[in-house]
This record gives C-alpha cells, structure tokens and sequence, in this order.
C-alpha cells in the first residue's frame, strides 16, 4: 500500500473539554475476555471523561470468554447497532437484535456472543453514585418499541428515552433524530457531560466555537460547559445515541 496524498483527519481533541474521533481515525485495542471482537476505546479517563465508552466490532462467532464487568460499584450499558447478539446478564439471557439494548446496575455481570453474523456494540461503563435509599435495576429495551417525541416543539427534532425517569438512575441514554433541516433550538452550555455515537446521516456539529462536519460512524465526547449544538445535512435523517449524568448534586 502506498500513501499517494497527504495526510489528514477529521479529529479534534481537547483533553479535558471535547474530542470528535472520526471512524477512520480509530485504533483497535486487545481487551482480556473477549474473543474475535475489535475493540475502539473511544471515551476514557486519560481523555478527561468521567467514564469509558467503546466500540465493538464483533465477528460472526465474536464472544466473551469469561463475564465482563462485574467491579463493585460499575455500572454498564450495551446498544446493539448492527447484527445480533445473544446475551446473559446474572443468570437472565435474552437476544438483542438492532436497536435492543441493556442497562446493568452495579457490580452485575454479562456474557454475550454474536448470533452467526458481525454485530456492532456501542458500550459504556461508569462508577454509580450511590444515593441513600435507592438502587437501580437491571433494564431490558428496543427502540424499536419506544416512541419518538418532539423536542423542545419543534417538528424535525425529535428523542427516545431509553431508561425510566428514576432518581436511582445516576445517567440517562438518548436517542436524537433530526429530520431534514433539523437542529437544536439553541446551543446548549451545561454541566453534564456526553459521549454520542452518530447512528445514521450527516451533520454539522458545533464544539465550542468551531462547526465540524460529522458522519455515521463518529464518536463525540462533551465534558462539562462545552457550548455545543447540531444541524442535520445531507437528505438523509441524522441521529445518535447519547449519555448524560443526571439525577446527582455536585459533590466538593
């Protein structure tokens, strides 16, 4: 292979306030227990991030070879975004195709595997802060069976909901769709943190005070008081997956 042009990338990296990893751009890293499986690190401590959030990308007999997570106090959460995966959580097995996804309270451990074809993970993990009287628990859902709402009453913005409203839960998953010519009512500048995975189409994504083009495939991290807002482009629908911390007062 010959390199026939100069070198060029998409990325931008603020440790400690944003980073934009183009799906060209990422590296495939070796994790203990899974087999046939690439995995991308694409949100972690060492970028700034209060969690870690992956990408996997699993073979047709892709497996863990012994359970995954069950640290005291790690809470995870798996969105299947390609394929089919068949996958145990403390004894509970389920097949989640396309759209299906888990939340496992802290310290629960899972194994899956692929269903005969590759299948691609968006996973995340994070330490639970605990809150007196309350625990949160183990979550099943499909997309799929979720129904989309307006946002902020504008008719080509629209999100799912994928975990309940519940104080026990210390993080909330999204799913945003913008619709041609969709954006975001204003450009929001807050406390939370996000790690967003592009789902489908193009956009335009704003990080501070720079718009970067975005795309299928992309990974976005926003740490805490980063001015950021979207736009869809193209003429195809934009979406993506996100997390958000939630429910917690700020500890000093």
């Amino acid at each position: 292979m010959k390199v026939e042009k100069l070198l060029s990338t998409r990325a931008r990296i603020v440790p400690g306030y944003y980073a934009l990893i183009p799906q060209e751009g990422r590296l495939e890293n070796v994790l203990p227990n899974l087999e046939n499986c690439k995995a991308s690190i694409m949100a972690a401590p060492k970028l700034g991030a209060g969690f870690v959030s992956y990408v996997l990308q699993m073979q047709g007999d892709g497996r863990t070879t012994a359970p995954f997570g069950g640290e005291s106090g790690i809470e995870m959460f798996l969105y299947v975004n390609e394929g089919m995966i068949s996958i145990t959580v403390e004894g509970e097995q389920k097949k989640l195709e396309k759209g299906g996804y888990v939340y496992t309270p802290p310290g629960a451990k899972i194994e899956f595997e692929s269903c005969g074809i590759q299948s691609e993970l968006f996973f995340y993990k994070n330490r639970y802060i605990p809150l007196e009287g309350k625990e949160p628990w183990l979550v099943w859902g499909d997309v799929e069976k979720l129904e989309w709402e307006m946002c902020d009453g504008m008719d080509n913005l629209f999100s799912k909901k994928l975990l309940p409203s519940d104080i026990a839960f210390d993080i909330g998953f999204h799913i945003l769709l913008f619709k041609k010519g969709g954006c975001h009512s204003f450009v929001e500048t807050h406390v939370q943190e996000h790690g967003a995975y592009i789902l489908q189409g193009q956009g335009m994504y704003l990080l501070d005070t720079t718009w970067s083009p975005v795309e299928k495939g992309d990974f976005i991290w926003m740490g805490s008081y980063v001015p950021q807002g979207a736009y869809a482009i193209g003429g195809d629908d934009f979406s993506y997956i996100f997390s958000k911390d939630c429910n917690r007062d700020i500890e000093l």
